[in-house]
C-alpha cells in the first residue's frame, strides 16, 4: 500500500506551458535536439513521462499549481490527467483510431512494459497502435480514455485492475516475449491474488496520444 501511495504521488505534477520550460528543467534530455526549434511529439511525451515518474515538479512561470487526476465518468474508476488537450475530432464506437502510448505497471514501481515508440516499421519510424473503438479487443480503460479525447490530445491515465487486463489476449500486447511474460505473470500471479493483492497487481499507467481517427 505504501508503494502505491508513493507512486501515485509521483504521478502528480504541474505542467509546463511550452517546450522551452521542459528544456530549462531537463537540459540533458533535450540537448540532442537543441538545433531544432521544436521538439518531436516523442520527446515531449518521454520528457513529461521521465519528469513525473521521478517526482519532478515543473512549475509554470506565472503560477505553481499541482495538476490533479480526475475520474472519468462511467469509467469504472479510470483516472486521467490531460497533458495536452487536442483540437480534432472525438472518437465514437466504430471509428478506427491510431494512438501512441507508454505503458507502465504500478506494481513494479512504474516499470515500462511497452511503448509504441519501440515498434518500428521498415523505415525505422515508430508505428502507432491502431484499433477500432468498441470491438472489445482492447482493455476497457484505454478505450474509455480515448473516447473522451480529441485528436492531437495527450493524456495520462491510471487504470484500475477491473478496467485493465482481464486475459492475456487483450490488447495492447507487448511484442517482446520477456516483457509480456513479466507483465502477465505479475498481474495474474495466483499466489498473490489468493493473498488479496488483486486490487494492486493489475493497476496500469498509460500515457496516450490520440494521433488520428478514421470513420468506418
Amino acid at each position: 500500500m505504501m508503494m502505491m501511495l508513493q507512486y501515485s504521488a509521483a504521478l502528480r505534477c504541474s505542467l509546463p506551458p511550452d517546450h522551452s520550460t521542459v528544456r530549462s528543467v531537463l537540459p540533458n534530455i533535450t540537448s540532442a535536439t537543441s538545433s531544432s526549434s521544436n521538439l518531436t511529439r516523442r520527446e515531449v511525451l518521454s520528457t513529461a513521462l521521465i519528469s513525473t515518474t521521478l517526482g519532478f515538479t515543473l512549475n509554470t512561470p506565472s503560477k505553481s499549481a499541482a495538476a490533479e487526476f480526475l475520474e472519468l465518468p462511467n469509467s469504472g474508476g479510470v483516472k486521467a490527467l490531460d497533458l495536452r488537450v487536442g483540437t480534432g475530432e472525438v472518437p465514437s464506437d466504430g471509428d478506427q483510431v491510431s494512438v501512441h502510448y507508454y505503458g507502465r505497471l504500478a506494481a513494479k514501481q512504474g516499470w515500462r512494459f511497452d511503448s509504441t515508440y519501440d515498434h518500428k516499421d521498415e523505415n525505422g519510424e515508430p508505428t502507432p497502435f491502431i484499433f477500432v473503438v468498441g470491438t472489445g479487443k482492447v482493455i476497457s480503460g484505454i478505450v474509455t480514455a480515448v473516447k473522451s479525447m480529441k485528436v492531437g490530445g495527450l493524456r495520462r491515465i491510471v487504470i484500475p485492475p477491473s478496467q485493465g487486463y482481464q486475459s492475456t489476449s487483450q490488447e495492447p500486447i507487448p511484442p517482446n516475449f520477456f516483457d509480456r511474460q513479466r507483465l502477465f505473470t505479475t498481474i495474474f500471479n495466483p499466489t498473490r491474488l489468493a493473498n488479496g493483492e488483486g486490487s494492486t497487481l493489475g493497476t496500469l499507467v498509460f500515457d496516450i496520444e490520440l494521433v488520428s481517427l478514421r470513420h468506418k
